[in-house]
């Protein structure tokens, strides 16, 4: 069975980097939480943001030091997606390197599967 979700190296600096600026009278945060939403020209777009609980039904991915928790409606869309992290000149982004894709937009902010 493939794995839902791998994470490199570079996310994984990333993830670490987020985590040490959060507010030290923030709520505990167990890493980040990725999920889906309906959204776009193409049909859905990622949603990230920091995972404070795992919900029934969540996938927790433990990698090279972080923690990524699934949003159980985003499993069936990520299975065997690597998460990245590109920075350029003008841009820095978490990439999605999703083989279930079958379509993106043009703007590359949302995408559809088969």
């Amino acid at each position: 069975m493939k794995d839902i979700l791998t994470i490199s190296e570079r996310a994984a600096e990333r993830i670490n980097h987020l985590m040490s600026l959060r507010p030290s009278d923030a709520e505990t945060a167990l890493g980040i939480k990725i999920g889906i939403r309906n959204a776009g020209c193409s049909g859905m777009s990622y949603t990230m943001d920091y995972a404070e609980e795992v919900s029934p039904g969540a996938e927790v991915i433990s990698q090279r030091g972080v923690t990524v928790v699934v949003d159980p409606a985003a499993v069936m869309f990520l299975i065997g997606t690597e998460l990245d992290f590109s920075e350029e000149k003008l841009s820095a982004t978490f990439v999605f390197n999703n083989p279930n894709v079958t379509s993106t937009c043009g703007c590359g902010e949302s995408f559809g599967v088969g």
